[in-house]
């Protein structure tokens, strides 16, 4: 019987450990690559305004060639919508919007994932750099919940490594003319 209260004891403070470090895990989340692709602002940005482009040098079209896409709003720009629906869990379902876009310098989507409560947010910055256009991606998340902090801890490995091969098939396609 004290084995079974001290083991009771251990798993308690264990749970109680787990819940009390992830209240000072940060909700917050950012992730950010960039690159500097040898082609004109207008080009880059043109790829990154139009929804029906994206899936051309999107890292997670490649994941899963199956995935259903369905495009509404305008074609380019704020109001442009894609959602998206695949049994890959690496792709998930969910959709996104154009929220804010300024010509060959910005593009700001929001992000909504099926069984996420939260938004999440894309940003890409377009800037001239070396005779170029460089291309910053950023990602910001509130996880706001206890397992959503504990799945911030690996965010920056999973979505940095598909925004760099998103970034590396981008700067291909618009560097060999599109």
């Amino acid at each position: 019987m004290k084995i079974m209260k001290a083991l009771l004891a251990i798993v308690i403070a264990l749970v109680l450990a787990v819940v009390v470090v992830g209240q000072f895990l940060p909700s917050e989340q950012h992730v950010e690559r960039s690159t500097v692709i040898d082609a004109d602002q207008a080009t880059v940005f043109a790829m990154i305004n139009d929804f029906r482009e994206f899936n051309r040098w999107s890292p997670w079209a490649a994941k899963d060639p199956a995935t259903e896409y369905e495009f509404s709003g305008p074609d380019t720009g704020v109001g442009s919508k894609m959602a998206w629906r695949s049994e890959d869990p690496n792709v998930g379902s969910g959709a996104q919007e154009i929220i804010e876009s300024r010509p060959t310098t910005m593009v700001r989507t929001k992000l909504t994932f099926d069984g996420f409560d939260s938004p999440s947010y894309a940003t890409f910055a377009l800037e001239e750099a070396d005779g170029g256009t460089r291309v910053t991606w950023g990602f910001d998340a509130n996880l706001d919940n206890l397992v959503g902090r504990y799945m911030g801890l690996m965010m920056d490995s999973w979505v940095g490594t598909d925004y760099e091969n998103g970034l590396a098939r981008l700067k291909e396609i618009a560097e060999s003319g599109g």
